[in-house]
């Protein structure tokens, strides 16, 4: 009996063992430039406690509210015209439409986005990027990569950046100097959103560049088939989502068919029936008889 436990043991250690192994290696051909990664998490990291968080903190502090809703809004409304396109690239034609109706609206009754009536509305916000385009149709990820001030990405995400960055609406006909001030205001606001998890994160985790790392492909990976684990299920789940579309709302909004009119009565429906003019009298006599 003896023998058998130790023989069950040995088992179950031996295969802990190949898990254990099997996970390594998963990983090191995830992030095969560890090295080169971590030097670059410490210096974005000390970029960022040094002048992104205190600018970040200072933003959130000072200024209302409503003024932090209006800057996000503002550039989330100029986002929702490249995610617009990448659902159409990737086949989402509904989404992508719904999409480009966010725009219209948001750019004309939002004030120019600073306000989100799409989303009041029914219409969905969506994110999407060339990398997730590229992830859909079946591109790997390739391996882990930390890039200086950008932060986590892929190889594959790394190469579709550029064409992200050429299609920013923002900048478009301006100053460089105004250009250049409003991509600092937007990243800040961007920083200012994330504060809180930043700071939750710092709290609980005991290696923070592999937590970055690992939830880092793991969303990127569910951006990718939007939270499903294929294509396939994902166009599926799309035929099964119930999400109000631009045409679904507009719709809703329209006016029904009023119903028909009540036919008007004759004016002299309601009258008594009076003896005709022409008509001759019936005498007594005639009674009696």
């Amino acid at each position: 009996m003896r023998i058998r436990n130790l023989s069950g043991w040995r088992s179950a250690a031996l295969l802990t063992l190949a898990v254990t192994l099997t996970g390594c290696a998963s990983m090191s051909e995830k992030d095969p430039y560890e090295k080169y990664n971590r030097s670059m998490f410490a210096f974005n990291d000390a970029v960022d406690r040094n002048a992104l968080k205190p600018a970040a903190t200072a933003y959130k502090t000072v200024l209302p509210t409503f003024v932090q809703t209006g800057v996000n809004n503002f550039f989330g409304n100029l986002a929702d015209v490249w995610t617009g396109a990448n659902n159409f690239l990737q086949g989402k034609g509904e989404r992508g439409f719904s999409d480009l109706t966010r725009v219209m609206l948001n750019s004309t009754f939002g004030l120019a986005g600073l306000l989100d009536i799409a989303s009041e509305a029914g219409l969905q916000k969506h994110n999407e990027d060339f990398g997730q385009t590229l992830g859909y149709w079946g591109m790997p990820s390739g391996p882990y990569l930390m890039l200086p001030l950008l932060g986590p990405s892929t190889l594959r995400d790394t190469a579709a950046l550029p064409l992200d960055i050429a299609t920013d609406p923002w900048g478009a006909g301006m100053s460089s100097r105004a250009r250049n001030i409003g991509t600092v205001v937007r990243v800040i606001d961007q920083r200012a959103v994330l504060l809180d998890a930043t700071n939750l994160m710092e709290e609980a985790a005991l290696d923070r560049y592999e937590f970055i790392r690992d939830g880092y492909l793991q969303q990127r990976q569910s951006k990718v088939f939007d939270g499903e684990g294929s294509r396939k299920q994902a166009r599926a789940a799309r035929m099964d989502d119930d999400e109000p579309t631009a045409k679904s709302i507009s719709a809703a909004y329209d006016d029904p068919e009023p119903a028909p009119a009540a036919q008007p009565a004759p004016p002299d429906a309601d009258k008594p029936e009076t003896p005709d003019a022409g008509a001759k009298p019936v005498s007594s006599e005639s009674e009696s008889k």
